[in-house]
C-alpha cells in the first residue's frame, strides 16, 4: 500500500511541476524537467541525509516510468484545455504534499532517528519538490517562504503520523489520517484564503 500511495503523491508533483511549467510559458522539455525535479527532489534530499544508497528512484523503474507518463498525459491534456485555473495547480501540489510528507515520516521512522529528526525529514521530504520547482519557474520567494500554510501543514501531518505510531495505531490508518490532515490543513488554507502572519507588518 505505501508504495502504491508513494506512486500517487510522486505522480501528483509531477503533474505539479508540468502546471508550473505550463504557467511559466516553458517547452515540453521544460515541464518534462520541472516534472521530475518536483517528484524526486524531497524523496532524494531524505536518502541523501538518511545516507540511504543507492537512492530510491535509481532502481524503481516503475516510479520513473509513472512520472513520464503522467508529465506526458498532463501536457497533452494542457494542449486541448490551456487555461487552467490556479486552483488547479493547488489542489494537485496539495495530494503530492500530503502523501509525500508521510511517505518521509514512514521512512524517516524506519531508519530509527529520534522523534524530532522524524518531522524535520518528513517535512523536508514533503516540500523541498515545490521550492525547486518554484526556484527552477523564477517564483521567488518560492510558495514555502510565503506566509502560506504549507510546511505547517506538513508538519501537523507529521507530527500526527508520528503520535499515531507511538501509540501502536495501524500503519493503514496512520497513514490515511496524517495525509488526509495535511491535504485537509492545505487545502482549507487555499479556499478560505488563509495565511500565516508575516514577521513584520507590510502596509498595503
Amino acid at each position: 500500500m505505501l508504495h502504491a500511495l508513494y506512486l500517487l503523491g510522486i505522480a501528483a508533483f509531477a503533474a505539479s511541476g508540468v502546471l508550473a511549467a505550463h504557467r511559466a510559458g516553458m517547452d515540453p522539455f521544460g515541464g518534462l524537467v520541472l516534472a521530475f525535479a518536483a517528484a524526486l527532489s524531497g524523496g532524494t534530499l531524505r536518502d541523501l541525509v538518511l545516507g540511504r544508497h543507492p537512492l530510491y528512484w535509481t532502481h524503481d523503474r516503475l516510479l520513473l516510468v509513472v512520472i513520464a507518463a503522467v508529465a506526458v498525459a498532463t501536457m497533452l491534456h494542457l494542449r486541448r484545455r490551456p487555461t487552467l485555473p490556479h486552483r488547479t495547480l493547488m489542489v494537485v501540489d496539495a495530494v503530492g504534499l500530503a502523501v509525500v510528507t508521510v511517505i518521509g515520516a514512514r521512512a524517516a521512522i524506519d531508519a530509527h532517528v529520534t522523534p524530532v529528526a522524524v518531522l524535520i525529514l518528513a517535512v523536508l521530504t514533503g516540500v523541498t519538490g515545490e521550492v525547486v520547482r518554484d526556484v527552477l519557474c523564477g517564483e521567488f520567494p518560492p510558495l514555502l517562504l510565503r506566509e502560506e500554510v504549507y510546511a505547517t501543514a506538513a508538519l501537523a501531518g507529521a507530527a500526527v503520523h508520528l503520535a499515531l505510531h507511538a501509540a501502536g495505531a495501524g500503519a493503514t490508518a496512520t497513514t490515511c489520517v496524517s495525509a488526509g490532515l495535511v491535504f485537509a490543513l492545505r487545502m482549507t488554507a487555499v479556499l478560505r484564503d488563509l495565511h500565516l502572519p508575516r514577521l513584520r507588518h507590510v502596509p498595503d
